[in-house]
């Protein structure tokens, strides 16, 4: 089995979240380097996740596919009325 390759991060981080650290490594009786890296993996995949909508708005400006503020505008105008118009598109 190969390992992957790694690479050292260091960060000052407040004692008392240190102490907590220590204190789950010694519960689940894991490094304090796996619980680093499992906290810092879920931030990441949480992050990712709601940047997405994000990143997939931006990629769709990209290839011009929007949506005119003054269509959105009146749509949300007309909300309240008899007649509301159909969700721009």
């Amino acid at each position: 089995m190969t390992q992957a390759a790694t690479k050292v991060l260091t960060a000052h981080v407040p004692l008392p979240l240190a102490e907590k650290v220590d204190q789950m490594a010694a519960r689940l009786e894991r490094s304090r380097g796996w619980i680093v890296k499992q906290a810092l993996s879920a931030w990441i995949a949480q992050e990712e996740e709601r940047d997405s909508p994000t990143q997939e708005a931006l990629a769709d400006g990209d290839t011009g596919r929007v949506i005119d503020h003054q269509a959105v505008q009146a749509w949300a105008d007309s909300l309240g009325t008899d007649q509301p118009l159909p969700t721009p598109c």
